[in-house]
């Protein structure tokens, strides 16, 4: 489990947890790392994809003398 997380359950008649409450802030940080592993997993599936990949160094310098 994330470290910070202070989730609240909601059980039923037996105890078995049903919900989950979070905070407003836990919320949204949750939502923000999922958004971030997103966009890191597009861009290892670009990164698969590309036919050409120049290196970032290479691509600096042929940006910075045009």
């Amino acid at each position: 489990m994330q470290s910070g997380l202070k989730p609240k359950y909601i059980t039923d008649e037996q105890g078995h947890k049903k919900s989950v409450i979070l905070g407003v802030g836990e919320y949204r940080n949750i939502l923000e790392l999922i958004e971030d592993l997103e966009d890191a997993n597009d861009l290892l599936n670009a990164e698969r994809a590309a036919t050409s990949f120049i290196p970032y160094d290479k691509f600096r310098k042929k940006w910075l003398k045009n």
